[in-house]
């Protein structure tokens, strides 16, 4: 059977982890220069949006045709051919709490396609369970111990003297901590997750083995047209494909959720795709949910130098430029709406920049408040650990660029007070 890529390779080093700052970087608020965010209800003739069909129709379309020229790229729609083969189900995981599923996506005809590994934990219900759904940096068996899980196919070795079988076993469940599992299911909630490299490597050069290549021609698309974060968030919709093929997983309730540059992808998907009821960024900081304007933390010249692949060429026009960007993260925000949206930041992520992240969801509000929907209404940073806001909620928390059990629980209950509007 062929896959994506023929190579076995795990990530066993920590994607998602807080990067060391370059010396330049400013995280001094008193030196952030004066800047004025675009109004995401101001058409491109200079009339206010007032009315949600003016908005659907009009400016929302408008919006994300920014997004996609600009920074992220095209989304291809979902290919002809693609299928599913469920490899392997275990009706009594986690101690009998749960419903264990391995699902290759195929996509394209034919069981020699191009493909991803999806691992699905279902609660074992009488009814179809609400599925929270994001990408894992490290594969599917770093998630949870359990060596019945499939191994990644893409292994990254630290040390080159161990063997891949050596490797594999010594990182499964390493990534546990981001996926509290059983408190998951213990909610009623279940997890889809899939390896971001069974997409597209996470380098500079990943393009070539990634689907932008080996899907170039079935999507009809330019590699060039589309960006590794758009792969990615292509991927999530492929996972949502499947999901309405599954009786056992209420796809009207899935919940997308994403850390870091994954948390960037969740964002862009959750925009690109409102099949998604409930859009949750954990840590995306620049390029994701923080504002670009605000010079602080990361910049766009950091994450086109360090991360070309990540956004489209045009992007990198906007290196020191973010005022000449049409767009800011707000606006990328509000085409989440109506939909529940949750952004979360760490007190020790002055990177991700935390205040920009707060800014951004407060400003995507008005956009919500066209569907007559409360955001963030608190005008000052809150207390760490004191979760703000509605429809669009905020918290930041104690600690360090991680997604953690704190987390979770806010992201549970968020999706509990979200169930009437899912």
């Amino acid at each position: 059977m062929k896959s994506v890529f023929i190579s076995v390779v795990l990530v066993v080093f920590s994607y998602g982890l807080s990067c060391a700052q370059p010396p330049d970087t400013n995280t001094d608020e008193s030196r952030i220069p004066p800047y004025t965010l675009p109004d995401p209800l101001i058409s491109p003739n200079g009339k206010a949006i007032t009315t949600v069909k003016d908005w659907e129709r009009k400016q929302r379309p408008y919006i994300l045709k920014l997004f996609t020229e600009n920074v992220y790229g095209k989304i291809p729609a979902k290919p002809a051919g693609m299928h599913f083969k469920v490899t392997e189900t275990d009706s009594a995981a986690l101690n009998g709490k749960a419903i264990r599923k391995q699902v290759t996506i195929y996509f394209a005809a034919g069981d020699d396609a191009p493909s991803m590994d999806l691992l699905l934990y279902l609660p074992r219900t009488n009814k179809p369970a609400a599925v929270f759904v994001g990408l894992n940096f490290t594969g599917n068996h770093t998630i949870a111990a359990d060596k019945a899980i499939k191994p990644a196919r893409h292994l990254k070795k630290k040390d080159q003297q161990i063997t891949d079988s050596e490797a594999i076993e010594s990182s499964r469940g390493s990534s546990a901590s981001r996926w509290p599992l059983e408190e998951i299911i213990n909610k009623g909630y279940g997890v889809a997750t899939a390896h971001y490299y069974d997409l597209e490597p996470d380098d500079k050069d990943g393009w070539k083995q990634g689907i932008r290549t080996t899907m170039k021609d079935a999507l009809h698309i330019a590699t060039d047209a589309w960006s590794a974060i758009g792969a990615w968030s292509w991927g999530l919709s492929r996972i949502q494909d499947y999901l309405e093929s599954d009786a056992a997983a209420d796809a009207k309730r899935t919940i997308l959720i994403g850390h870091s540059r994954l948390g960037k992808t969740a964002l862009w998907a959750g925009a690109n795709d409102q099949r998604f009821s409930i859009v949750i960024s954990n840590n995306s900081g620049e390029g994701g949910a923080a504002l670009s304007r605000r010079v602080f933390g990361e910049t766009i010249r950091n994450l086109n130098t360090s991360f070309p692949h990540w956004f489209i060429a045009r992007y990198k026009s906007y290196n020191d430029h973010p005022e000449m960007l049409p767009v800011d993260q707000h606006m990328l925000l509000s085409l989440i709406a109506p939909r529940p949206l949750y952004v979360a930041s760490a007190e020790d992520d002055k990177w991700a920049d935390p205040k920009g992240e707060f800014l951004s969801a407060k400003n995507a509000a008005p956009v919500y408040a066209l569907y007559k929907l409360q955001g963030v209404t608190v005008n000052e940073m809150p207390a760490v650990n004191t979760p703000v806001g509605a429809t669009i909620r905020y918290h930041i928390r104690t600690g360090k660029h991680d997604v953690t059990l704190y987390d979770w629980q806010q992201y549970l209950e968020f999706a509990e007070q979200n169930k009437k509007s899912e």
